[in-house]
């Protein structure tokens, strides 16, 4: 089996630095033009960024862990990079599709890997209207906030707000609240991966929202539509054993 061509990419944390230059001193590096794969080396937010940085290309990405969870990484090692590339199992996952109306009347749009949120921004309990699929399903959620999550995304933010971690091909999204007043402790919804969620904001003026998808944020939104978006496809390599449905089993039982 021929060598395949690869581009190596890091965080500026230290640890990842140093990884990077005793890795390019022994494989060499393609270039991400002309790379076969792409191996990242940092933690699941510089994967995150990786992932959105080569969606364009469709060159798979292998990440190594120089970071701290790692839950979108493999285990670092410097040694027999090339095996473990060729023995590598790919997970495919669709980013989420965000388009947020702000109350200034402009238009922000972004995709996220892992979720879309909606955080309250000020002193005050956000409160949100849900609608599924143009069918109001909750007139009113007061909250801290609420956010939608893919399955590759649900063991991060959704987990720590309680919500469900989802088998990785189940073609299902989760819409979990944050810290819900009223409905009182209400844990969200299950919803098909095809649903077109959107939240309006009620009286965003005095009780202001931001939106954020995978870190880009956008203030003061009036509403925010949230897909899967099909046409983009994100290829992750992970080491034998250690994929992403692996993963999210094991999470469960920790």
């Amino acid at each position: 089996m021929p060598r395949p061509n690869i581009a190596f990419t890091a965080s500026p944390a230290p640890t990842a630095q140093k990884a990077l230059t005793a890795l390019r001193d022994a494989y060499g590096d393609a270039g991400l033009d002309k790379a076969d794969v792409v191996v990242a080396l940092g933690g699941d937010g510089f994967m995150l960024q990786t992932l959105h940085a080569t969606q364009h290309l469709d060159t798979p990405v292998y990440g190594m862990n120089r970071g701290t969870v790692g839950f979108l990484m493999n285990e670092f090692s410097d040694i027999d990079l090339q095996t473990r590339l060729d023995d590598a199992v790919e997970e495919v996952i669709n980013p989420l599709s965000m388009t947020a109306l702000c109350v200034n009347g402009t238009m922000h749009e972004a995709l996220a890997i892992n979720e879309v949120s909606l955080l309250r921004a000020g002193p005050q309990a956000a409160k949100l209207r849900i609608t599924v699929d143009g069918k109001l399903r909750m007139n009113e959620l007061v909250c801290d906030g609420a956010l939608v999550a893919t399955p590759a995304g649900s063991t991060a933010y959704n987990y720590s707000a309680h919500g469900p971690i989802l088998p990785i091909g189940s073609d299902v999204l989760a819409l979990t609240a944050m810290s819900a007043f009223r409905p009182r402790r209400w844990r969200g919804a299950l919803l098909p991966k095809r649903a077109v969620v959107r939240f309006d904001v009620i009286n965003p003026d005095k009780r202001p929202v931001m939106a954020d998808a995978d870190g880009k944020s956008v203030r003061d939104v009036a509403s925010v539509e949230i897909r899967s978006d099909p046409s983009v496809a994100h290829r992750i390599l992970f080491d034998p054993g250690h994929g992403l449905e692996e993963r999210l089993i094991r999470e469960q039982f920790a």
